[in-house]
């Protein structure tokens, strides 16, 4: 959607500080202006991505007016991280996007560092955005800041105006033996007629948290208590949290930062969890005994979850991650992305990831080969491809491993591979093309001897769903254009029950 199109002729907007219109208004600008010149090697076809310049975390996920609403940690004039806005995009499928105005900018004094992470709910017809306003306090922009709670408020979804109350929380509002700095990324939702928020913190000494505070109106609010604090082994801080009741149970899910890798598990430098238990509305702790990863793979980081009008619990990420090389960062002008959106059920005590079925709307024609006969090496299946959707169930019968190369060509291939002896599923990207190597891996056990795997492959990514939505694996990649074979291969006698693949066409 063109950014013209909005108009200005909008009730809210009449009230909006003139200095807020006006680093809008340069922001959508510059947008307009530059993003044609965006290299569009690595360009993804059916995931969001900015126009032009930087994006990281999704805020604000909600369904409003009959449209899926995403915002984003948006620095629009490069493609690095700067002074935080608020991207915008909506969608009638969670798989096509339209780009909206930019929702908000660093523009008042408690917000001119930036406008950081939060989240969005509807009161009285108008939708709310909760954000955190960081402010740089001294010389050493990573160290000397402070942060508080804000929010901006839009009758027609497009165009926000901050209240005149900002900060809703303010410093004084950060309990003792708590972090003074970090004290961001509010969740807001509502509960048994009262609002609650959760926000990001740790103590102090090492050990990340979340604090839970409490309104009935969205202005004043009053802090209820550590909802939950790692145990020495979840990282020294904690962001972006999000609790939500799934099946009659309360979750928790959350990004530590620094986590300490548990085997196989949170390799990466910051990761994603969530824990299952119930919360205590008195106490404002939630009693939980065990927690998970959310993602196995290389990239993927800041979940935020919603409910949309169908009741389902449907989650998207940054599918990156920090302090890792991104090719596009260099001369394409644009960086970052966001997940496949995907939907939570619940299993037991467990989650369940499932990719959301609007996406099958934009298959091609589709290819399938059963009941291949493998008894080691590779075999050529005959299909290719660089933006598609595939689906495998292996029987692993005499074979010691197994598994498929994507993305193959000029030396290049990203490699998924299933250790029988080990029960063992291996994410390579070491030769996958650009960018960082590596493979992360996960413990996933067959089921009647098979494995299944659901694969979405966007030109410069790669999501796994494992076993039914049991795990899920999350890679950016960057092959050359020609690397577009896909290969099966065994150690050992196997059958390749059954391949399904479609391209996945959705862009105009």
């Amino acid at each position: 959607m063109d950014h013209g199109q909005t108009g200005e002729n909008v009730q809210d907007n009449v009230h909006a500080r003139p200095e807020e219109k006006l680093t809008r208004e340069r922001a959508n600008t510059y947008i307009k202006q530059h993003r044609h010149e965006v290299n569009p090697a690595y360009r993804l076809e059916y995931h969001l991505m900015p126009e032009v310049g930087w994006m990281n975390d999704p805020n604000g996920f909600i369904y409003y007016h009959g449209a899926y609403h995403l915002f984003y940690q948006y620095y629009p004039y490069a493609p690095v991280w700067g002074p935080m806005h608020w991207g915008h995009a909506v969608s009638h499928d969670l798989v096509k996007w339209d780009h909206m105005p930019v929702a908000l900018a660093p523009d008042q004094t408690y917000d001119s560092g930036g406008c950081f992470s939060g989240s969005a709910i509807i009161k009285d017809g108008k939708l709310v955005l909760m954000y955190t306003g960081h402010v740089v306090t001294g010389p050493d922009k990573d160290h000397d800041y402070q942060q508080t709670q804000n929010i901006a408020e839009s009758n027609n979804g497009v165009d926000f105006v901050k209240s005149l109350q900002n900060p809703v929380i303010d410093l004084n509002q950060i309990p003792a033996h708590t972090s003074a700095k970090d004290f961001r990324d509010p969740k807001v939702f509502e509960r048994n007629g009262m609002y609650y928020t959760v926000l990001g913190s740790n103590d102090t000494a090492g050990k990340g948290a979340v604090l839970l505070y409490r309104s009935a109106d969205l202005q004043q609010w009053s802090y209820v208590n550590v909802l939950a604090q790692s145990d020495g082994t979840l990282g020294d801080n904690w962001e972006c949290p999000d609790l939500f009741i799934l099946d009659d149970r309360d979750v928790l899910i959350m990004s530590p930062q620094r986590m300490p890798a548990q085997g196989d598990n949170y390799r990466n430098l910051h990761s994603t969890v969530y824990m299952m238990g119930t919360l205590n509305e008195d106490q404002g702790v939630l009693e939980y005994e065990q927690y998970y990863p959310l993602d196995y793979g290389f990239d993927f980081y800041a979940p935020q979850t919603m409910e949309d009008a169908q009741g389902r619990r449907i989650m998207v990420a940054w599918m990156e991650t920090w302090e890792t090389d991104i090719p596009t960062q260099s001369s394409h002008k644009w960086a970052g992305a966001m997940t496949l959106p995907r939907q939570l059920l619940r299993r037991g005590e467990r989650l369940i990831f499932q990719p959301l079925p609007e996406i099958k709307q934009y298959r091609m024609e589709g290819i399938q080969r059963n009941h291949i006969r493998m008894v080691g090496g590779e075999y050529d299946l005959g299909v290719s491809g660089d933006r598609y959707e595939l689906h495998a169930v292996f029987k692993a019968e005499e074979a010691r491993q197994f598994g498929l190369k994507l993305r193959i060509g000029e030396g290049e291939e990203t490699v998924i591979s299933y250790d029988v002896e080990q029960r063992r599923l291996c994410l390579d990207r070491e030769h996958a093309g650009q960018g960082p190597g590596g493979e992360r891996a996960a413990a996933v056990e067959l089921r009647d001897g098979k494995l299944e795997l659901h694969i979405f492959v966007d030109i410069s990514s790669i999501e796994v769903f494992i076993q039914q939505g049991e795990q899920v694996m999350t890679a950016r990649i960057y092959p050359g254009p020609n690397s577009t074979g896909i290969k099966a291969f065994s150690s050992g006698v196997c059958t390749l029950v059954e391949l399904c693949k479609w391209d996945l066409r959705v862009q105009d």
